[in-house]
């Protein structure tokens, strides 16, 4: 066999074992989860400025910060896919909501949307779990702590919007503890 024909077969063989590094299946749903993400972004960005226009800089800010998260977790998730040599593929985001009638109904759609994404990827953990994936289950480890700590803040801010109520003061004060939100990369990312 001449060296041109053994480089190709290796390289088939390599695409074989490559291609078996992360099932199908688990390829589909993580492609899904990236677009969840992306959508997720656009959610934020879409509450950020339906907040901002009803004169709320900082809790508008809060969620333009979330924006960034959601946008860092998608990468996060393609880095996985890259390492993983499986590819991935970019589907339409779809529509999102664009007004809210108030704070508090921001913050709770942002609990209740947080409680689905924690549903997808406690599936793909599931997936990981069908398929003995251990590198699947080590990477989606970290989003399972990031998902408590999603809900977690998203409870707060219904809990807190819900004890302002009406009073206009206490929500100047939440908005100004809010806008006060740094950014800081995930570590996947660093």
């Amino acid at each position: 066999m001449k060296y041109e024909e053994q480089s190709t077969e290796k390289q088939n063989i390599f695409k074989l074992i490559t291609n078996e590094m992360i099932s199908k299946k688990l390829a589909k749903a993580i492609n899904d989860q990236i677009n969840a993400e992306m959508w997720s972004a656009y959610l934020y960005l879409s509450m950020s400025q339906d907040i901002y226009a009803k004169g709320f800089k900082g809790i508008a800010h809060w969620y333009k910060v979330q924006f960034l998260e959601e946008q860092a977790h998608a990468a996060i998730m393609i880095n996985y896919m890259h390492s993983q040599d499986a590819r991935v593929i970019l589907a339409p985001i779809a529509e999102v909501k664009t007004e809210w009638k108030s704070v508090l109904e921001a913050f709770e759609d942002t609990l209740e949307h947080e409680k689905k994404v924690t549903a997808m990827i406690n599936n793909l953990c599931d997936i990981a779990d069908e398929d003995k994936d251990r590198a699947a289950a080590n990477f989606l480890a970290w989003f399972i702590d990031e998902q408590v700590e999603e809900e977690e803040n998203a409870r707060d801010l219904v809990n807190h919007a819900k004890m302002i109520g009406d009073h206009i003061g206490g929500m100047i004060m939440l908005d100004k503890e809010l806008g006060a939100r740094e950014y800081h990369t995930p570590s996947p990312l660093k």
